[in-house]
């Protein structure tokens, strides 16, 4: 199976470039799943409904989320009527929508994509991620229920990421990070076959500050002082993911490449 997965989108330039940008990789690239992580693709901060639509429609299969799921205030009703979107599964007990679903790919094939929370450097104390993700890993066992799976780790710290995919080696397909932004340049097949990348970057402009227009951050850092919000960069996008190829039989990765696609970051994976 081909799966695609694109870093955070962070605001108009990021949806923008998710738009034009993805159904010709889908095309090309005869991707049989897609994986955006969209909790920034708001104003920066969270997801709406219409944005949502926007990369569904685009070609996603499943939108995850973040510690900015429900930013946006209509995300709370919307999440209950749209399967395809994933809020991390240990956010809140009383949170609505799921944690993790199992999907249809193509020709009949089955995966399950879930995401969790990081507890390292994390504005709030969230719950333990890794028996979180142990439960539905031990349901949802690789050649069995599901043909691939996807965890998506959202958190500051890479030795907490980096914990993950260890924990998931040969459980999961793909374990991926997400939330600094920052493309890591450590994409690979560890030991018990699972595709792992520290941090898949984002979707949108990196003449910026992690996404956000510099002037504001600059202002902070040098001075201390904040003045105004931060905005998102508003340039050229690029696309930032991970690639991975996976066997259907074992559901284990057989090939890995970083995606950075646009702007003057790019390199082709496939």
């Amino acid at each position: 199976m081909r799966i695609l997965f694109l870093g955070d989108v962070v605001g108009r330039t990021g949806r923008v470039g998710v738009a034009d940008g993805l159904p010709a990789l889908r095309t090309a690239w005869k991707l049989d799943f897609v994986v955006v992580n969209g909790e920034n693709a708001t104003s920066g901060t969270g997801l709406s409904p219409e944005h949502a639509r926007v990369l569904l429609a685009a070609g996603a299969d499943v939108i995850t989320l973040g510690d900015h799921a429900f930013d946006q205030k209509d995300m709370l009703q919307f999440i209950e009527t749209e399967p395809r979107i994933i809020r991390p599964l240990n956010f809140s007990k009383a949170a609505p929508g799921r944690g993790f679903r199992v999907y249809d790919a193509t020709q009949g094939r089955k995966v399950l994509v879930t995401q969790v929370l990081g507890q390292v450097f994390m504005k709030r104390p969230f719950d333990d991620p890794f028996s979180a993700v142990e439960t539905v890993l031990k349901t949802h066992p690789l050649g069995g229920m599901v043909q691939a799976s996807l965890v998506d780790i959202h958190c500051e710290a890479t030795s907490e990421k980096m914990a993950m995919g260890h924990w998931c080696d040969g459980r999961a397909s793909v374990v991926v990070g997400t939330h600094t932004h920052v493309a890591t340049a450590d994409a690979m097949i560890l030991p018990a076959g699972t595709a792992y990348q520290t941090d898949a970057g984002m979707c949108g402009d990196y003449n910026s500050v992690i996404g956000m227009d510099k002037a504001e951050p600059l202002r902070r850092f040098i001075t201390g002082m904040p003045r105004d919000r931060f905005t998102p960069a508003e340039g050229e996008a690029t696309l930032s993911g991970l690639y991975v190829e996976t066997d259907d039989r074992t559901g284990k990765a057989t090939r890995v490449a970083m995606v950075r696609q646009g702007g003057k970051l790019t390199e082709s994976a496939p």
